[in-house]
């Protein structure tokens, strides 16, 4: 089968999407999962509000700050990734330069495998070393199968090698649907994953690589004197997408996983298995406006902010602050803030020595006094041990309490 010619999440993320659940479930905000049905995704307690039909096998919309789903249909269900599969090859690629494995002007030889890979291509040839940059561009933009290829042999020796460290890089995500064969996406029985799934994969590179999330948003890319464009046409019809990737086999159908930012906000709409190339980008497009028009978010807390300062037993400090390494956000259909609490748990007491990122407490969010959110709460500083007379004190000091 001829494959397309084109060319962040975490155990936290599932926490949290399954937290999100319970808030779904208490506010009628029940998703369908008959594809013939438009399913309901939100509702106002005094108007439900009904997600747009999505002509699609399956989809995933996600609030990419709060990390907190908007609407699905057959989120759990396997289906055949296609070139969305070079979105976990180029999360490999980008940790192997960052951890300086790689380099981006590193040359890298094109092995007879990458030359002959099947089906889109960025046309590298054998006798021509490529840059690991030049091969990110052909990978992400022209989609090419040699250009992923080449990288995967860069990265782990073989493309085989490759998928391996692919699959441990999927289990420390917390992917639970997905398994990979090869790093291109071409059809095979066991190379499979979930909408779900690549709503992880994609925020991952989001929120871990923000240096190179901008490669998924550049329209074209020529190389050996061939200019091929980015067949995501979002980025010709909205100014606010800026990513990310499309995938088509025959037994695929077309899929596109698209990505918006407007304001402070971003949406990320997993699309799989439409008929056509102008279906996917229609129903994508209906399914970010629908998210950004039907909810809102709200940044509770920003990283690396103090929002409390515990007293310290026993430390050379007699404070420690504590806050969050990440921006913490919350989302909710329009008008609901009202039904929104929060509520602040210390760990008492704190005694040092404590390292930052300690967790010193928890943040939960509840609706209608239902939890439907937790974060930790962590020390943004390192508190080491006082001396010996601060605690032989804090011990009796102890003890009074």
């Amino acid at each position: 089968m001829k494959q397309e010619y084109n060319g962040f999440f975490s155990g936290a993320l599932t926490i949290m999407i399954r937290l999100f659940s319970v808030l779904v479930l208490l506010c009628s905000l029940s998703v369908q999962a008959e594809p013939a049905a438009a399913p309901t995704a939100s509702a106002n307690k005094a108007a439900p509000l009904t997600a747009p039909y999505v002509a699609a096998r399956s989809y995933y919309l996600l609030e990419a700050e709060s990390g907190q789903p908007l609407a699905a249909l057959n989120a759990d269900q396997r289906i055949e990734p296609a070139s969305l599969t070079k979105l976990m090859s180029a999360y490999l690629v980008f940790q192997a330069i960052r951890n300086k494995k790689l380099s981006v002007t590193q040359a890298v030889p094109v092995s007879q495998r990458a030359w002959k890979a099947e089906g889109s291509r960025m046309f590298i040839e054998p006798q021509k070393p490529v840059s690991v940059d030049e091969l990110l561009h052909g990978m992400i933009i022209q989609s090419g199968n040699d250009a992923t290829t080449a990288l995967a042999e860069a990265v782990s020796g073989s493309e085989e090698g490759f998928a391996q460290l692919m699959n441990k890089t999927g289990a420390d995500m917390g992917l639970t649907g997905t398994h990979f064969v090869n790093a291109t996406g071409l059809p095979d029985p066991q190379h499979y994953t979930t909408a779900q799934d690549l709503s992880i994969i994609a925020s991952a590179i989001i929120r871990d690589f923000p240096e190179y999330f901008p490669l998924y948003s550049i329209k074209e890319y020529r190389y050996n004197n061939i200019t091929q464009p980015n067949r995501n046409r979002l980025l010709w019809m909205d100014a606010t997408v800026d990513g990310m990737k499309t995938g088509h086999t025959n037994s695929a159908g077309f899929c596109l996983i698209s990505t918006a930012h407007r304001g402070e906000r971003r949406i990320l709409s997993v699309v799989l298995g439409t008929a056509s190339d102008n279906a996917r980008t229609v129903e994508s497009q209906k399914l970010l406006n629908w998210g950004f028009q039907t909810f809102e978010s709200e940044k509770l807390f920003a990283k690396s902010t103090a929002i409390k300062t515990l007293e310290v037993f026993k430390g050379n400090g007699r404070e420690v602050k504590a806050g969050f390494y990440q921006d913490i956000w919350m989302t909710h259909p329009v008008g609901e803030t009202a039904h929104f609490k929060q509520s602040l748990t210390t760990m008492q007491p704190v005694v040092a020595p404590i390292a930052a990122g300690q967790k010193l407490g928890s943040l939960q969010v509840s609706y209608d006094g239902h939890v439907i959110a937790t974060h930790d709460l962590l020390a943004l500083e390192d508190i080491p041990l006082g001396n010996f007379f601060t605690r032989a004190w804090d011990s009796v000091r102890l003890l009074m309490k």
